[in-house]
């Protein structure tokens, strides 16, 4: 399994915002990870990055135990945050040549780190804003460059959270066909409030509420009934 989640609970003071969370996902599935505002979507992403540890419960990338080793697990993760921070003054090169620094990317025997950046600017579909300093960029194509860094080491798996927020329909439109294409060949998962997004794109739904995972269902399961009234189903409780 690409991802293994296993009993994960985190409290924050006396608030539990993940009750008993598990779940595992197997390399080249998309998996929609949905619920309401507040139901501990990104809390569950920050913990499977390594950036949060759970009062209980294991997190396996890979089979890397994301608790013990999180420098390991994270050199194989791409990660989009929902607030995606951007270096806004440098130019989009720039900003990639940093990220590249950072991953410790080096030349390999067939290809520069300057030809795996521009591979990255051409696979998201930057090729005509590269040139530009990224606070000129519109929001779409600083999620795009945001999807760059995350895909720039070439991660196995890819933790997207609302990669679409803010953008228009036609951006939404090229975000889900990058992101269906992305996941051919890696494990991405991916919160959203879009529903339609999830029909389109995934293999798999999550819904969470109040902390409690309440769905882990293939779409093909669904048994014809559409997302929404799942949706508004399992969270009005």
């Amino acid at each position: 399994m690409s991802i293994k989640v296993s009993s994960v609970s985190k409290n924050y003071d006396t608030q539990k915002v993940l009750n008993d969370i598990s779940f595992d996902a197997k390399n080249g599935q998309i998996i929609g990870f949905l619920g309401p505002n507040g139901a501990g979507k990104s809390t569950m992403m920050k913990i499977l990055t390594g950036y949060l540890k759970p009062d209980e419960g294991a997190v396996f990338i890979d089979e890397i135990d994301v608790l013990k080793n999180p420098l390991e697990a994270q050199k194989i993760i791409g990660y989009l945050p929902e607030h995606n921070a951007l270096y806004t003054d440098m130019y989009v090169r720039e900003y990639l040549n940093f990220c590249a620094a950072i991953y410790k990317i080096s030349n390999s025997t067939n290809v520069s780190v300057k030809e795996q950046i521009e591979n990255c600017i051409e696979k998201v579909g930057l090729q005509s804003e590269a040139h530009k300093k990224i606070h000129q960029l519109s929001k779409g194509y600083q999620q795009r460059v945001g999807i760059a860094a995350a895909i720039l080491h070439n991660p196995s798996v890819l933790i997207l959270d609302e990669p679409t927020t803010g953008l228009d329909p036609n951006q939404l439109v090229e975000i889900r066909a990058l992101i269906k294409e992305l996941g051919k060949d890696k494990t991405v998962l991916f919160s959203t409030h879009i529903l339609q997004e999830v029909e389109a794109v995934c293999d798999r739904v999550l819904i969470i509420n109040k902390g409690t995972l309440l769905l882990n269902e293939s779409i093909k399961n669904l048994q014809g009934k559409s997302l929404e009234s799942i949706f508004r189903e399992t969270t009005s409780v």
